[in-house]
């Protein structure tokens, strides 16, 4: 709606009768958490009967049992399920516990400790520097600020990151070190990386000889349609362009399986997969190789991944589309208010230029919780205080109606309170 039309007075009544609505909404004792993508309970029971056949598994497999010592880079069962997940050889794989975001922040790590390939180590240069591409994964940030990493950031547009900006910025600046990347259905706003854009990022030229692309491909066969939106394979490119050491990228299956209950892996040339594992030796001596083997037998191959991940998106497709039809009810044409309509992944980004903190912050009042509005930026610094990000997954179907009602007061406050500050004061 657009609020020049309207007196002063006109304005401060229906501000009025928004806050009283969202009052009524405060008294409900309302308790929705919309801050994080995370599977609800009744996905959390599709996987179950994996652990009741636990103890029909194989564990003794060729390369010993896998009950035992041994075997720090997974499986080989498991290294070629991911493989043929992510298209790569199981030797391009390795497979660990629980959650990619471990196997991203224990590369950055050795990056920093002890150098890529030979290279100085990071924390031994004057400068590191990534590229975040905004609004992006508040996880990955949190990495760079926790391991004192300058980030760049870089408009995020509707086919992947600005790769003007991102090739001018590599190709002189050997301090310059990564760039953060979730290809396929973007967190937070659900968009797939081009081709064009998949074969400029293995293809650019960069000055630093230890530049990597950490390609975080957790969303890989998360769509919530039949129709599986397609990712261009980056290693078939970089193989072609010889830039295959360039590249790392991670999965796993929280959200196939069990959140912190999963694997995870990690995908790279076998020279930096050798360099990790050798890293890694020190740290530990295998990963859970028996949770493995109850994975590969539950999960058998990529067919029957994508037959449990219909019942995942059959339980979650409903939630994005209310989420649609709401916001598009309220504000279809609306020049001021925006969002995505993803057909994956797990989030819905909205845009509402200049009081998004304000929305977030009238939400919370009501007893509805969104991430801090900036978290899907470098250092949660929005400069224009737009986006936030709905994690739709979490409440049931009449709780998200409860809380896109409570969303939707909180906007419309917020923008009268904008524009009566703007036009009238």
């Amino acid at each position: 709606m657009d609020y020049i039309n309207f007196s002063k007075e006109e304005l401060e009544k229906m501000l009025k009768a928004e806050e009283k609505t969202l009052a009524k909404f405060g008294k409900r004792g309302l308790a929705i958490d919309m801050s994080r993508g995370r599977p609800e309970k009744s996905q959390l029971e599709i996987g179950m009967t994996m652990l009741e056949d636990a103890g029909a598994y194989n564990y003794e497999l060729a390369s010993g049992d896998a009950r035992n010592y041994g075997g720090l880079g997974g499986i080989r069962q498991a290294r070629e399920l991911f493989g043929e997940l992510l298209g790569l050889r199981a030797e391009n794989v390795i497979v660990g516990d629980g959650s990619s975001l471990d196997f991203m922040y224990t590369a950055v790590s050795f990056a920093m400790q002890f150098g890529v390939r030979g290279e100085t180590p990071w924390k031994d240069l004057p400068k590191v520097k990534f590229i975040c591409p905004a609004p992006g994964y508040d996880r990955h940030f949190a990495i760079c600020e926790e391991l004192g990493i300058e980030m760049i950031t870089v408009p995020m547009l509707d086919d992947g990151p600005d790769m003007d900006t991102v090739e001018s910025l590599v190709v002189d600046d050997e301090s310059i070190k990564g760039i953060w990347c979730v290809p396929k259905y973007s967190n937070p706003t659900g968009i797939v990386y081009s081709d064009k854009v998949v074969e400029r990022l293995a293809t650019m030229k960069v000055a630093a000889k230890d530049f990597r692309i950490f390609w975080d491909n957790s969303y890989v066969i998360h769509g919530l349609y039949d129709n599986n939106d397609k990712l261009k394979n980056i290693f078939d490119v970089a193989r072609k362009a010889g830039t295959f050491d360039r590249v790392l990228t991670f999965a796993s299956t929280s959200k196939i399986t069990f959140a912190g209950s999963g694997i995870a892996c990690m995908g790279a040339s076998e020279e930096n997969l050798t360099e990790y594992l050798r890293h890694l030796s020190i740290r530990e001596i295998c990963p859970n190789k028996v949770n493995q083997v109850m994975h590969v037998a539950y999960l058998k191959n990529v067919d029957n991944i994508k037959k449990i991940m219909q019942a995942h998106a059959e339980i979650l497709r409903p939630k994005f589309e209310l989420v649609d039809a709401r916001l598009t009810a309220e504000f279809a044409g609306d020049e001021f208010v925006k969002w995505t309509k993803p057909r994956g992944g797990y989030f819905v980004s909205l845009d509402v230029r200049h009081c998004a903190k304000r929305i977030v912050e009238l939400a919370k009042t009501a007893g509805v919780v969104f991430t801090p509005a900036g978290a899907s930026f470098p250092y949660h610094i929005d400069d224009n205080d737009s986006n936030i990000r709905i994690a739709p997954s979490v409440p049931t179907l009449e709780e998200l109606s409860t809380a896109l009602d409570v969303l939707i007061c909180a906007i419309k406050i917020a923008r009268i309170e904008l524009f009566l500050s703007k036009v009238f004061n």
